[in-house]
């Protein structure tokens, strides 16, 4: 079980963010996320945003740092990834 985390290159709200993945389960990412102290209103649908300055924070508490494509691969085959029409129907 590996929380991923990809590099923060979105702009939003002053800062840059990126994203926090499991590759087997919510279960994982949620608890990553909650001993960070990250809101759970920072879900989406199957990822935590989270912003740049965090992610030193992340990385000690056991985030893997890995690229954009890494990433999607890894949550794609978890079966967790949740597609745009997905999105829309929820």
């Amino acid at each position: 079980m590996t929380v991923y985390l990809d590099p923060p290159m979105w702009p939003r709200h002053g800062t840059v963010w990126g994203h926090l993945v499991s590759d087997v389960h919510y279960d994982e990412l949620h608890a990553l996320a909650e001993r960070a102290g990250i809101p759970r209103r920072a879900f989406d649908h199957d990822h935590y945003d989270v912003p740049a300055e965090r992610y030193d924070e992340l990385v000690e508490l056991g985030a893997v740092l890995v690229d954009g494509r890494e990433l999607v691969r890894a949550l794609r085959a978890s079966g967790l990834r949740v597609t745009h029409a997905e999105r829309r129907a929820l």
